[in-house]
């Protein structure tokens, strides 16, 4: 159950990536500069996805601590992008 938990989180925190990277938002595009001369155009997606299967790995191991972490990462997130899409940051 962990599993299928913190894929769905997963899932939901690559949505809330793409939305914020095709924002406009001015923030995200300074980050954009940082990460493009080294991973074009994909290294935020990368460390997104090593956060995702480090999370899967321990799910999988029954660690609960790791999944409820993954859990509060993934609602800062939502705070995050709900902050830049409505235009309150």
């Amino acid at each position: 159950m962990l599993l299928i938990v913190c894929f769905v989180m997963g899932v939901a925190n690559f949505a809330m990536h793409k939305a914020v990277s095709e924002s406009g938002h001015p923030f995200v595009e300074e980050t954009k500069r940082y990460f493009s001369p080294h991973f074009r155009p994909y290294g935020s997606y990368a460390i997104e996805l090593a956060l995702l299967m480090g999370a899967l790995w321990f799910a999988h191991d029954g660690s609960l601590a790791v999944a409820l972490t993954y859990g509060v990462y993934t609602g800062i997130n939502a705070v995050a992008t709900w902050l830049l899409l409505s235009g309150r940051t």
